[in-house]
C-alpha cells in the first residue's frame, strides 16, 4: 500500500503552492472549510523534509497571501495551538513553582517568629520588648503568650 502523501507535500509536488492559495480564496462557510481540511489533516500528514518544503514556497509568497495561507484551519494552526498550550503549560508550572517557594519562605520566616516568640514568652520576657525585637504588634504577642501559658 501507498505511504498517503501528505495533503500539503501533495500541494508542493503535484499543483504547486498554487493549489494552496486557491484553497485559501475560496469562500466557504467556516464550518464547510473545517470539513475540507479537516480531512487532509487527518489523513495526509507532512513529515520534516516536507514541511521544510512548504515553509520555503509560502516564503517566496507576497506577505498578505501568505497571511491568508495560515489563517485557514491547518497543520500550522494545530502545530501552533499544541506548541503554544505546550507552552503555556511550562510558564505555569515556572510560576506556580516561583509563587510556592515564595510562600513557603513566608510561611517558613512567619512560622521562625512565631518560635522566637514563644520561646522569649517562656524564657519571662516582656510583651514590649518581645514587639520591640520582633517586629510583631503586641496583640499578635498577647495571642501566642494566650497558647503559651494553656
Amino acid at each position: 500500500m501507498k505511504r498517503l502523501v501528505p495533503y500539503y507535500a501533495k500541494v508542493v509536488e503535484n499543483w504547486g503552492i498554487e493549489h494552496e492559495i486557491m484553497l485559501s480564496r475560496m469562500e466557504m462557510d467556516p464550518a464547510r472549510m473545517d470539513l475540507l481540511y479537516g480531512f487532509f489533516n487527518t489523513y495526509l500528514y507532512l513529515n520534516a523534509k516536507e514541511e521544510e518544503q512548504m515553509a520555503e514556497e509560502i516564503a517566496k509568497l507576497p506577505k498578505e497571501e501568505a497571511k491568508k495561507l495560515f489563517k485557514n484551519p491547518n497543520v500550522y494552526y494545530e502545530k501552533g495551538k499544541k506548541e503554544g498550550i505546550e507552552e503555556g503549560i511550562e510558564k505555569g508550572i515556572e510560576q506556580g513553582l516561583v509563587q510556592g517557594i515564595e510562600k513557603g519562605l513566608e510561611q517558613g520566616i512567619e512560622h521562625g517568629i512565631k518560635k522566637v516568640i514563644t520561646n522569649m514568652l517562656q524564657k519571662g520576657f516582656s510583651d514590649e520588648i518581645i514587639a520591640d525585637v520582633s517586629g510583631v504588634d503586641r496583640e499578635e504577642i498577647k495571642k501566642l503568650k494566650r497558647r503559651v501559658c494553656d
